[in-house]
């Protein structure tokens, strides 16, 4: 099998215009398109392995979300929140079903990309068909968000790559058991050598300033509007919980179960958030979900 094309579509925000990357896999006149949306931190190179197992199916377009990898950043860091991504991908997606006869895609979302897709889905007419939510749901623990804010905000630097290797599968053990080269590649695709020769993590760290706006009265209100999003979603959905979690409580993925689209759940044993989808078993569950229609 070839590889992905690297591809870009323009975007419009509030400060301005910014470009968006994406790699599409498998055969560009594929009408079932498949959108895979990373986490708040990681990029479109995380779904390369659950690419792979359903190119055969679909055309799979995973993008970098503006701020983060390939991508451009945006000229205000606070316009960094999921209204503005899913007003992004309703872009992205009217470039990709251009001149097709389906204007339909199913939806793999890991964390932040689960929101987007939840977003999205809830609207009416939405193009989304069948929704798989990664280790995300309406109610965020906000311990969990306060130390995602902390984490993001850290402008880290490592002399070497091995030492910001070693620093990346550090804080991504919640993602639960992998590989050697597993880790070696989740490090390559967040590291890149600045100017100097320093190793970075590669995103725009004013991807921080919301999480830092944030208050429990927001936090609150959030969860509001999410749940009343999640409410509003049709298609049939599949929720994928690490048993570890600690942003997807238990008890709201088993409330996630019983309104809205009553959503399947998986909860994957030995992983916190997130499952990385890397893991075969983890790609079986997914490809099981999204191709027994």
């Amino acid at each position: 099998m070839n590889g992905p094309a690297v591809k870009s579509v323009q975007c419009i925000s509030p400060a301005g215009l910014h470009r968006m990357a994406y790699k599409e896999w498998g055969a560009p006149d594929n009408p079932n398109v498949l959108v895979c949306v990373h986490g708040v931190t990681r990029v479109s190179d995380d779904f390369d392995d659950l690419a792979r197992a359903l190119a055969d199916r679909y055309r799979v377009v995973c993008p970098d979300v503006v701020g983060r990898g390939r991508s451009g950043r945006l000229r205000n860091p606070e316009l960094y929140v999921v209204p503005q991504y899913v007003s992004d991908m309703v872009t992205l997606l009217a470039r990709v079903l251009a001149n097709g006869e389906r204007q339909k895609v199913d939806w793999v979302g890991t964390s932040m990309g689960g929101l987007i897709g939840m977003g999205l889905a809830s609207l009416p007419d939405s193009p989304i068909e069948r929704l798989v939510l990664n280790d995300i749901g309406p109610a965020l623990d906000p311990a969990a968000l306060h130390r995602i804010g902390d984490y993001i905000g850290q402008d880290l630097r490592f002399p070497t790559f091995e030492e910001g290797a070693r620093f990346v599968r550090e804080v991504s053990q919640p993602f639960g058991p992998h590989t050697d080269a597993q880790w070696d590649k989740m490090a390559r695709d967040v590291l890149r050598q600045d100017a100097g020769g320093e190793w970075v993590r590669h995103y725009d760290m004013g991807l921080a300033l919301p999480f830092r706006a944030a208050t429990p009265e927001s936090v609150a209100a959030n969860g509001k509007m999410l749940w009343a999003a999640y409410d509003a979603i049709r298609c049939p959905t599949l929720v994928v919980r690490g048993e570890l979690s600690d942003l997807l409580s238990r008890e709201t993925a088993a409330e996630m179960t019983r309104r809205g689209p009553r959503a399947q759940l998986v909860e994957i044993p030995g992983v916190g958030h997130a499952p990385m989808l890397m893991q075969h078993d983890q790609i079986a569950l997914v490809r099981e979900f999204l191709l027994n229609q």
